[in-house]
């Protein structure tokens, strides 16, 4: 490459420099970029959780308090849940088809007695199995909104202070937790957390009970079929 300079008229090294100078400086924007891009990637944290969890003693967590049953002490897929759940300062907006695990349901109390602004949307004809959760929030004043569909609300995900999704297969149950192969995703990545907080609000509105309809628009008008 040398040569090539070096025997090259005056005009064509130079525009052989500039060519150089030019690739150069678009290949130092590109590695900029791609710096960046991997940077923002490295910088959204993210975790996965997988059940079944183990039973133990997730006291510690709710209470604040050593405690001292004789069930095993230490982590657990729980208690790693558990532990993104209650890191809520401001929000937390749940979306569960069904939710009667007590040890979830006590972490909402928890939060709700800290001040922090429940949401919780579920599926009407799950809301009301043995060992629901729901009931309970309900008179403890969280706000709680259902479906009125033919199909099931059947999302499974959390947002908490509108920042950190957690997502996945999941039902808040005792039976998924400790039976079933389960994945839970926590991810702290703004753009999709943005979507689902779109589709939360979007469902929110729909399950306003002020658009609920008890009576068929011929009830209502008083209009019977001829």
């Amino acid at each position: 490459s040398i040569n090539l300079f070096w025997h090259a008229r005056p005009e064509e090294t130079m525009l052989r420099v500039g060519v150089a100078f030019g690739l150069g400086a678009a290949f130092e924007a590109l590695l900029g970029w791609l710096l960046k891009r991997r940077q923002a990637s490295l910088s959204t944290a993210s975790e996965v959780i997988f059940f079944p969890s183990r039973v133990t003693c997730t006291e510690e967590l709710l209470a604040g308090a050593p405690c001292v049953c004789p069930l095993p002490h230490g982590e657990s897929a729980l208690g790693r849940l558990l532990v993104r759940v209650l890191e809520a300062r401001r929000s937390l907006d749940l979306c569960l088809f069904a939710f009667s695990s007590p040890q979830l349901g006590r972490a909402v109390l928890l939060l709700h007695s800290r001040g922090v602004r429940i949401r919780l949307v579920v599926d009407a004809d799950y809301m009301a199995l043995r060992g629901s959760q729901v009931g309970l929030l309900r008179r403890a004043g969280i706000s709680v909104r259902h479906d009125q569909d033919k199909g099931y609300m059947h999302h499974k995900f959390a947002i908490v202070d509108k920042k950190v999704l957690i997502t996945g297969s999941l039902n808040w149950t005792t039976q998924a937790i400790q039976t079933n192969q389960e994945n839970v995703l926590v991810v702290e990545d703004q753009a999709l957390v943005n979507i689902f907080l779109e589709e939360f609000e979007k469902i929110w509105e729909n399950y306003n009970p002020a658009n609920y309809t008890f009576f068929s628009k011929h009830e209502e008008t008083g209009i019977e079929n001829a």
